[in-house]
């Protein structure tokens, strides 16, 4: 096995390992840059959990009328999770959970 040695120099950021930072970047990100980047994750995780009520209702093979009944949840909050208007909260993301890992069953108890 070869040995490769690297030399890390704490004044050129491209030699910091993976997981450093670079603490010049760090002082001069103001709160502006916080909240934006605040922002762009809430955007995401919409997004994840909008992608996963739509799979788990597909999964199903239910339109989404029919899931909203399934789940005893309107219609109106279906189309907003799966746009990613809102997010499915407490009670709601535990329920999708078990429909997607074990679909019979949940749909079972449902009925």
């Amino acid at each position: 096995m070869k040995t490769v040695r690297v030399t890390i120099d704490p004044a050129v950021p491209a030699s910091l390992a993976k997981g450093r930072i670079d603490p010049a970047r760090v002082a001069a990100t103001t709160e502006t840059d916080i909240a934006f980047q605040q922002a762009a994750d809430k955007a995401e995780a919409m997004q994840d959990a909008a992608k996963f009520a739509r799979r788990v209702r597909k999964r199903l093979g239910l339109s989404q009328a029919e899931f909203s009944e399934c789940i005893d949840v309107s219609l109106d909050t279906i189309r907003n999770w799966e746009q990613g208007k809102r997010c499915p909260t407490g009670a709601a993301k535990a329920l999708l959970r078990v429909l997607d890992k074990a679909p019979e069953a949940a749909l079972a108890a449902l009925h």
